[in-house]
């Protein structure tokens, strides 16, 4: 029995010590620790019901030793306040008044059309529609939303120095005509962190370590 519990405890802290390694885009709205609890549940429950030749103790013992784990995870969160950070991480402001936080993006493993895809569903269709963005430590996104939005739908032209070139094609934009923009704007194609355009020519221009600003290009494409 003291094998089957350490082997789970060894188990518990391995997949928790991963989910923490593969950042947020892979947590839905459940804590780390919590997601792991779930999927070592599941699974635990039905390795003795699938498998008669293992005895059904063996799969009690695991499920109480997940549970035993979880109270001590909680009551280190109460007792010592920096545990919650270690276990579950911090939120991350990919967004700040300057523009993207390349930087936190990919700490958390992230790229531009994972933020825009998140701002979507939050209801932010433009990068500089919020002041603040961050990526909470759930994985779920939260915003400050500035008084007044934006009422196109952009297009990601360029994301961390490569151009998506179907976007530019939609947006009736030539490479020639994007390479001129950018070489009007001091800067290259690999020295963009973002760009994106929206229906009436309006772009958000991010250069790599840089505040974005807002910018105007001529687009033939219509969507």
């Amino acid at each position: 029995m003291a094998l089957i519990f350490i082997r789970t405890a060894i188990i518990f802290f391995t997949l928790l010590l991963c989910m923490r390694l593969m950042g947020k885009s892979q947590i839905g709205e459940m804590q780390p620790f919590e997601f792991v609890i779930t999927m070592l549940i599941a699974e635990l429950a039905c390795i003795p019901m699938a498998d008669s030749s293992i005895p059904l103790m063996y799969g009690i013992v695991s499920v109480v030793t997940i549970f035993i784990l979880h109270q001590t995870v909680w009551l280190l969160d109460l007792w010592f306040k920096p545990m919650k950070t270690i276990i579950c991480g911090k939120p991350s402001l990919v967004i700040t008044r300057e523009g993207v936080d390349g930087y936190q993006l990919k700490k958390n493993n992230l790229d531009v059309s994972d933020l825009i895809e998140s701002m979507r569903g939050a209801g932010y269709f433009n990068l500089d529609d919020v002041y603040y963005g961050l990526y909470e430590a759930n994985g779920s996104f939260t915003a400050l939303e500035r008084e007044h939005k934006t009422r196109e739908l952009p297009l990601l032209i360029i994301d961390n120095g490569k151009v998506d070139g179907g976007n530019l094609a939609v947006a009736g934009i030539t490479q020639g005509e994007l390479d001129a923009f950018l070489k009007k704007h001091a800067t290259r194609t690999k020295g963009v962190l973002v760009m994106t355009v929206d229906g009436n020519g309006r772009v958000y221009l991010q250069r790599k370590g840089l505040p974005y600003s807002i910018e105007r290009i001529e687009v033939k494409g219509t969507w």
